[in-house]
């Protein structure tokens, strides 16, 4: 038995676009292509779709999905075995974060002291290492994540407050209908490179750019900029500052 390519995009709570795209890359083949022209897909194809759906939730790039589906794991029992530890790792880490914001209220509340230990647990840098080595490498990430563990609880939380803040800032600039090139939000364009100099590296023109265009492209990078309270628009505004501004100083 198979089914038409609407019904698995339909049923796995994907598009017919991405099924098509995962055949054009060699990652999922459809079982058979009907006169039609239709692509078919039979049980082992969608359990190898599974895989790949758990992978994805798993914040895997499709390169190192396709490595881990045919670099000698073929053994499906075994495999599942796997991406059951995975996902039951990532409830622990979800629920630890969950008790952590449940704790932050409580205290916020009371107006109790907030320990930075309590407050960050679950949150662990990490989960993006394989987004970040695919798209700028190794040593990037080596080196990042060697910065971060160096710092104490007390600096990785004034690195964070700094970026709460100049996003806020951004959010301000936007509903005040300030331009990219303006004094006002070029100076906040400024704190934003100081804070990323401030890191693992110090930007280049190339990757400054690049970065302003992640804000809009990627919808996690966006989310963090368009918030209710920035409203939607603040990521486009930084993207088109942080061009701007690598133009005219990098």
């Amino acid at each position: 038995m198979d089914w038409m390519i609407q019904d698995v995009a339909r049923m796995a709570g994907t598009t017919s676009r991405t099924l098509r795209h995962y055949d054009d890359i060699g990652l999922l083949r459809p079982s058979r292509i009907g006169r039609n022209g239709y692509r078919y897909y039979d049980q082992e194809a969608l359990l190898r779709l599974q895989r790949i759906l758990l992978l994805r939730e798993l914040n895997l790039g499709l390169p190192a999905i396709a490595e881990v589906l045919d670099g000698g794991r073929q053994d499906r029992v075994g495999a599942l075995h796997s991406h059951l530890k995975l996902l039951e790792h990532e409830r622990e880490r979800i629920t630890r974060q969950i008790e952590s914001v449940k704790m932050t209220l409580r205290k916020t509340k009371r107006g109790e002291p907030l320990m930075p230990e309590e407050m960050f647990g679950g949150f662990d840098h990490t989960e993006h290492e394989q987004e970040v080595t695919e798209r700028w490498g190794r040593e990037a990430y080596a080196k990042g994540d060697h910065w971060w563990r160096s710092l104490s609880a007390a600096e990785k939380k004034a690195f964070q407050k700094r970026q709460i803040e100049i996003g806020q800032d951004f959010g301000a600039a936007h509903r005040a209908g300030a331009a990219a090139d303006s004094d006002q939000v070029q100076a906040i364009t400024q704190r934003l490179y100081d804070w990323l100099s401030g890191g693992s590296t110090t930007p280049t023109k190339e990757y400054f750019i690049g970065l302003g265009e992640l804000y809009v492209s990627d919808p996690r990078y966006t989310a963090a900029y368009d918030t209710t309270e920035n409203g939607t628009g603040t990521a486009a505004l930084v993207r088109d500052a942080m061009k701007v501004y690598a133009e005219r100083n990098l």
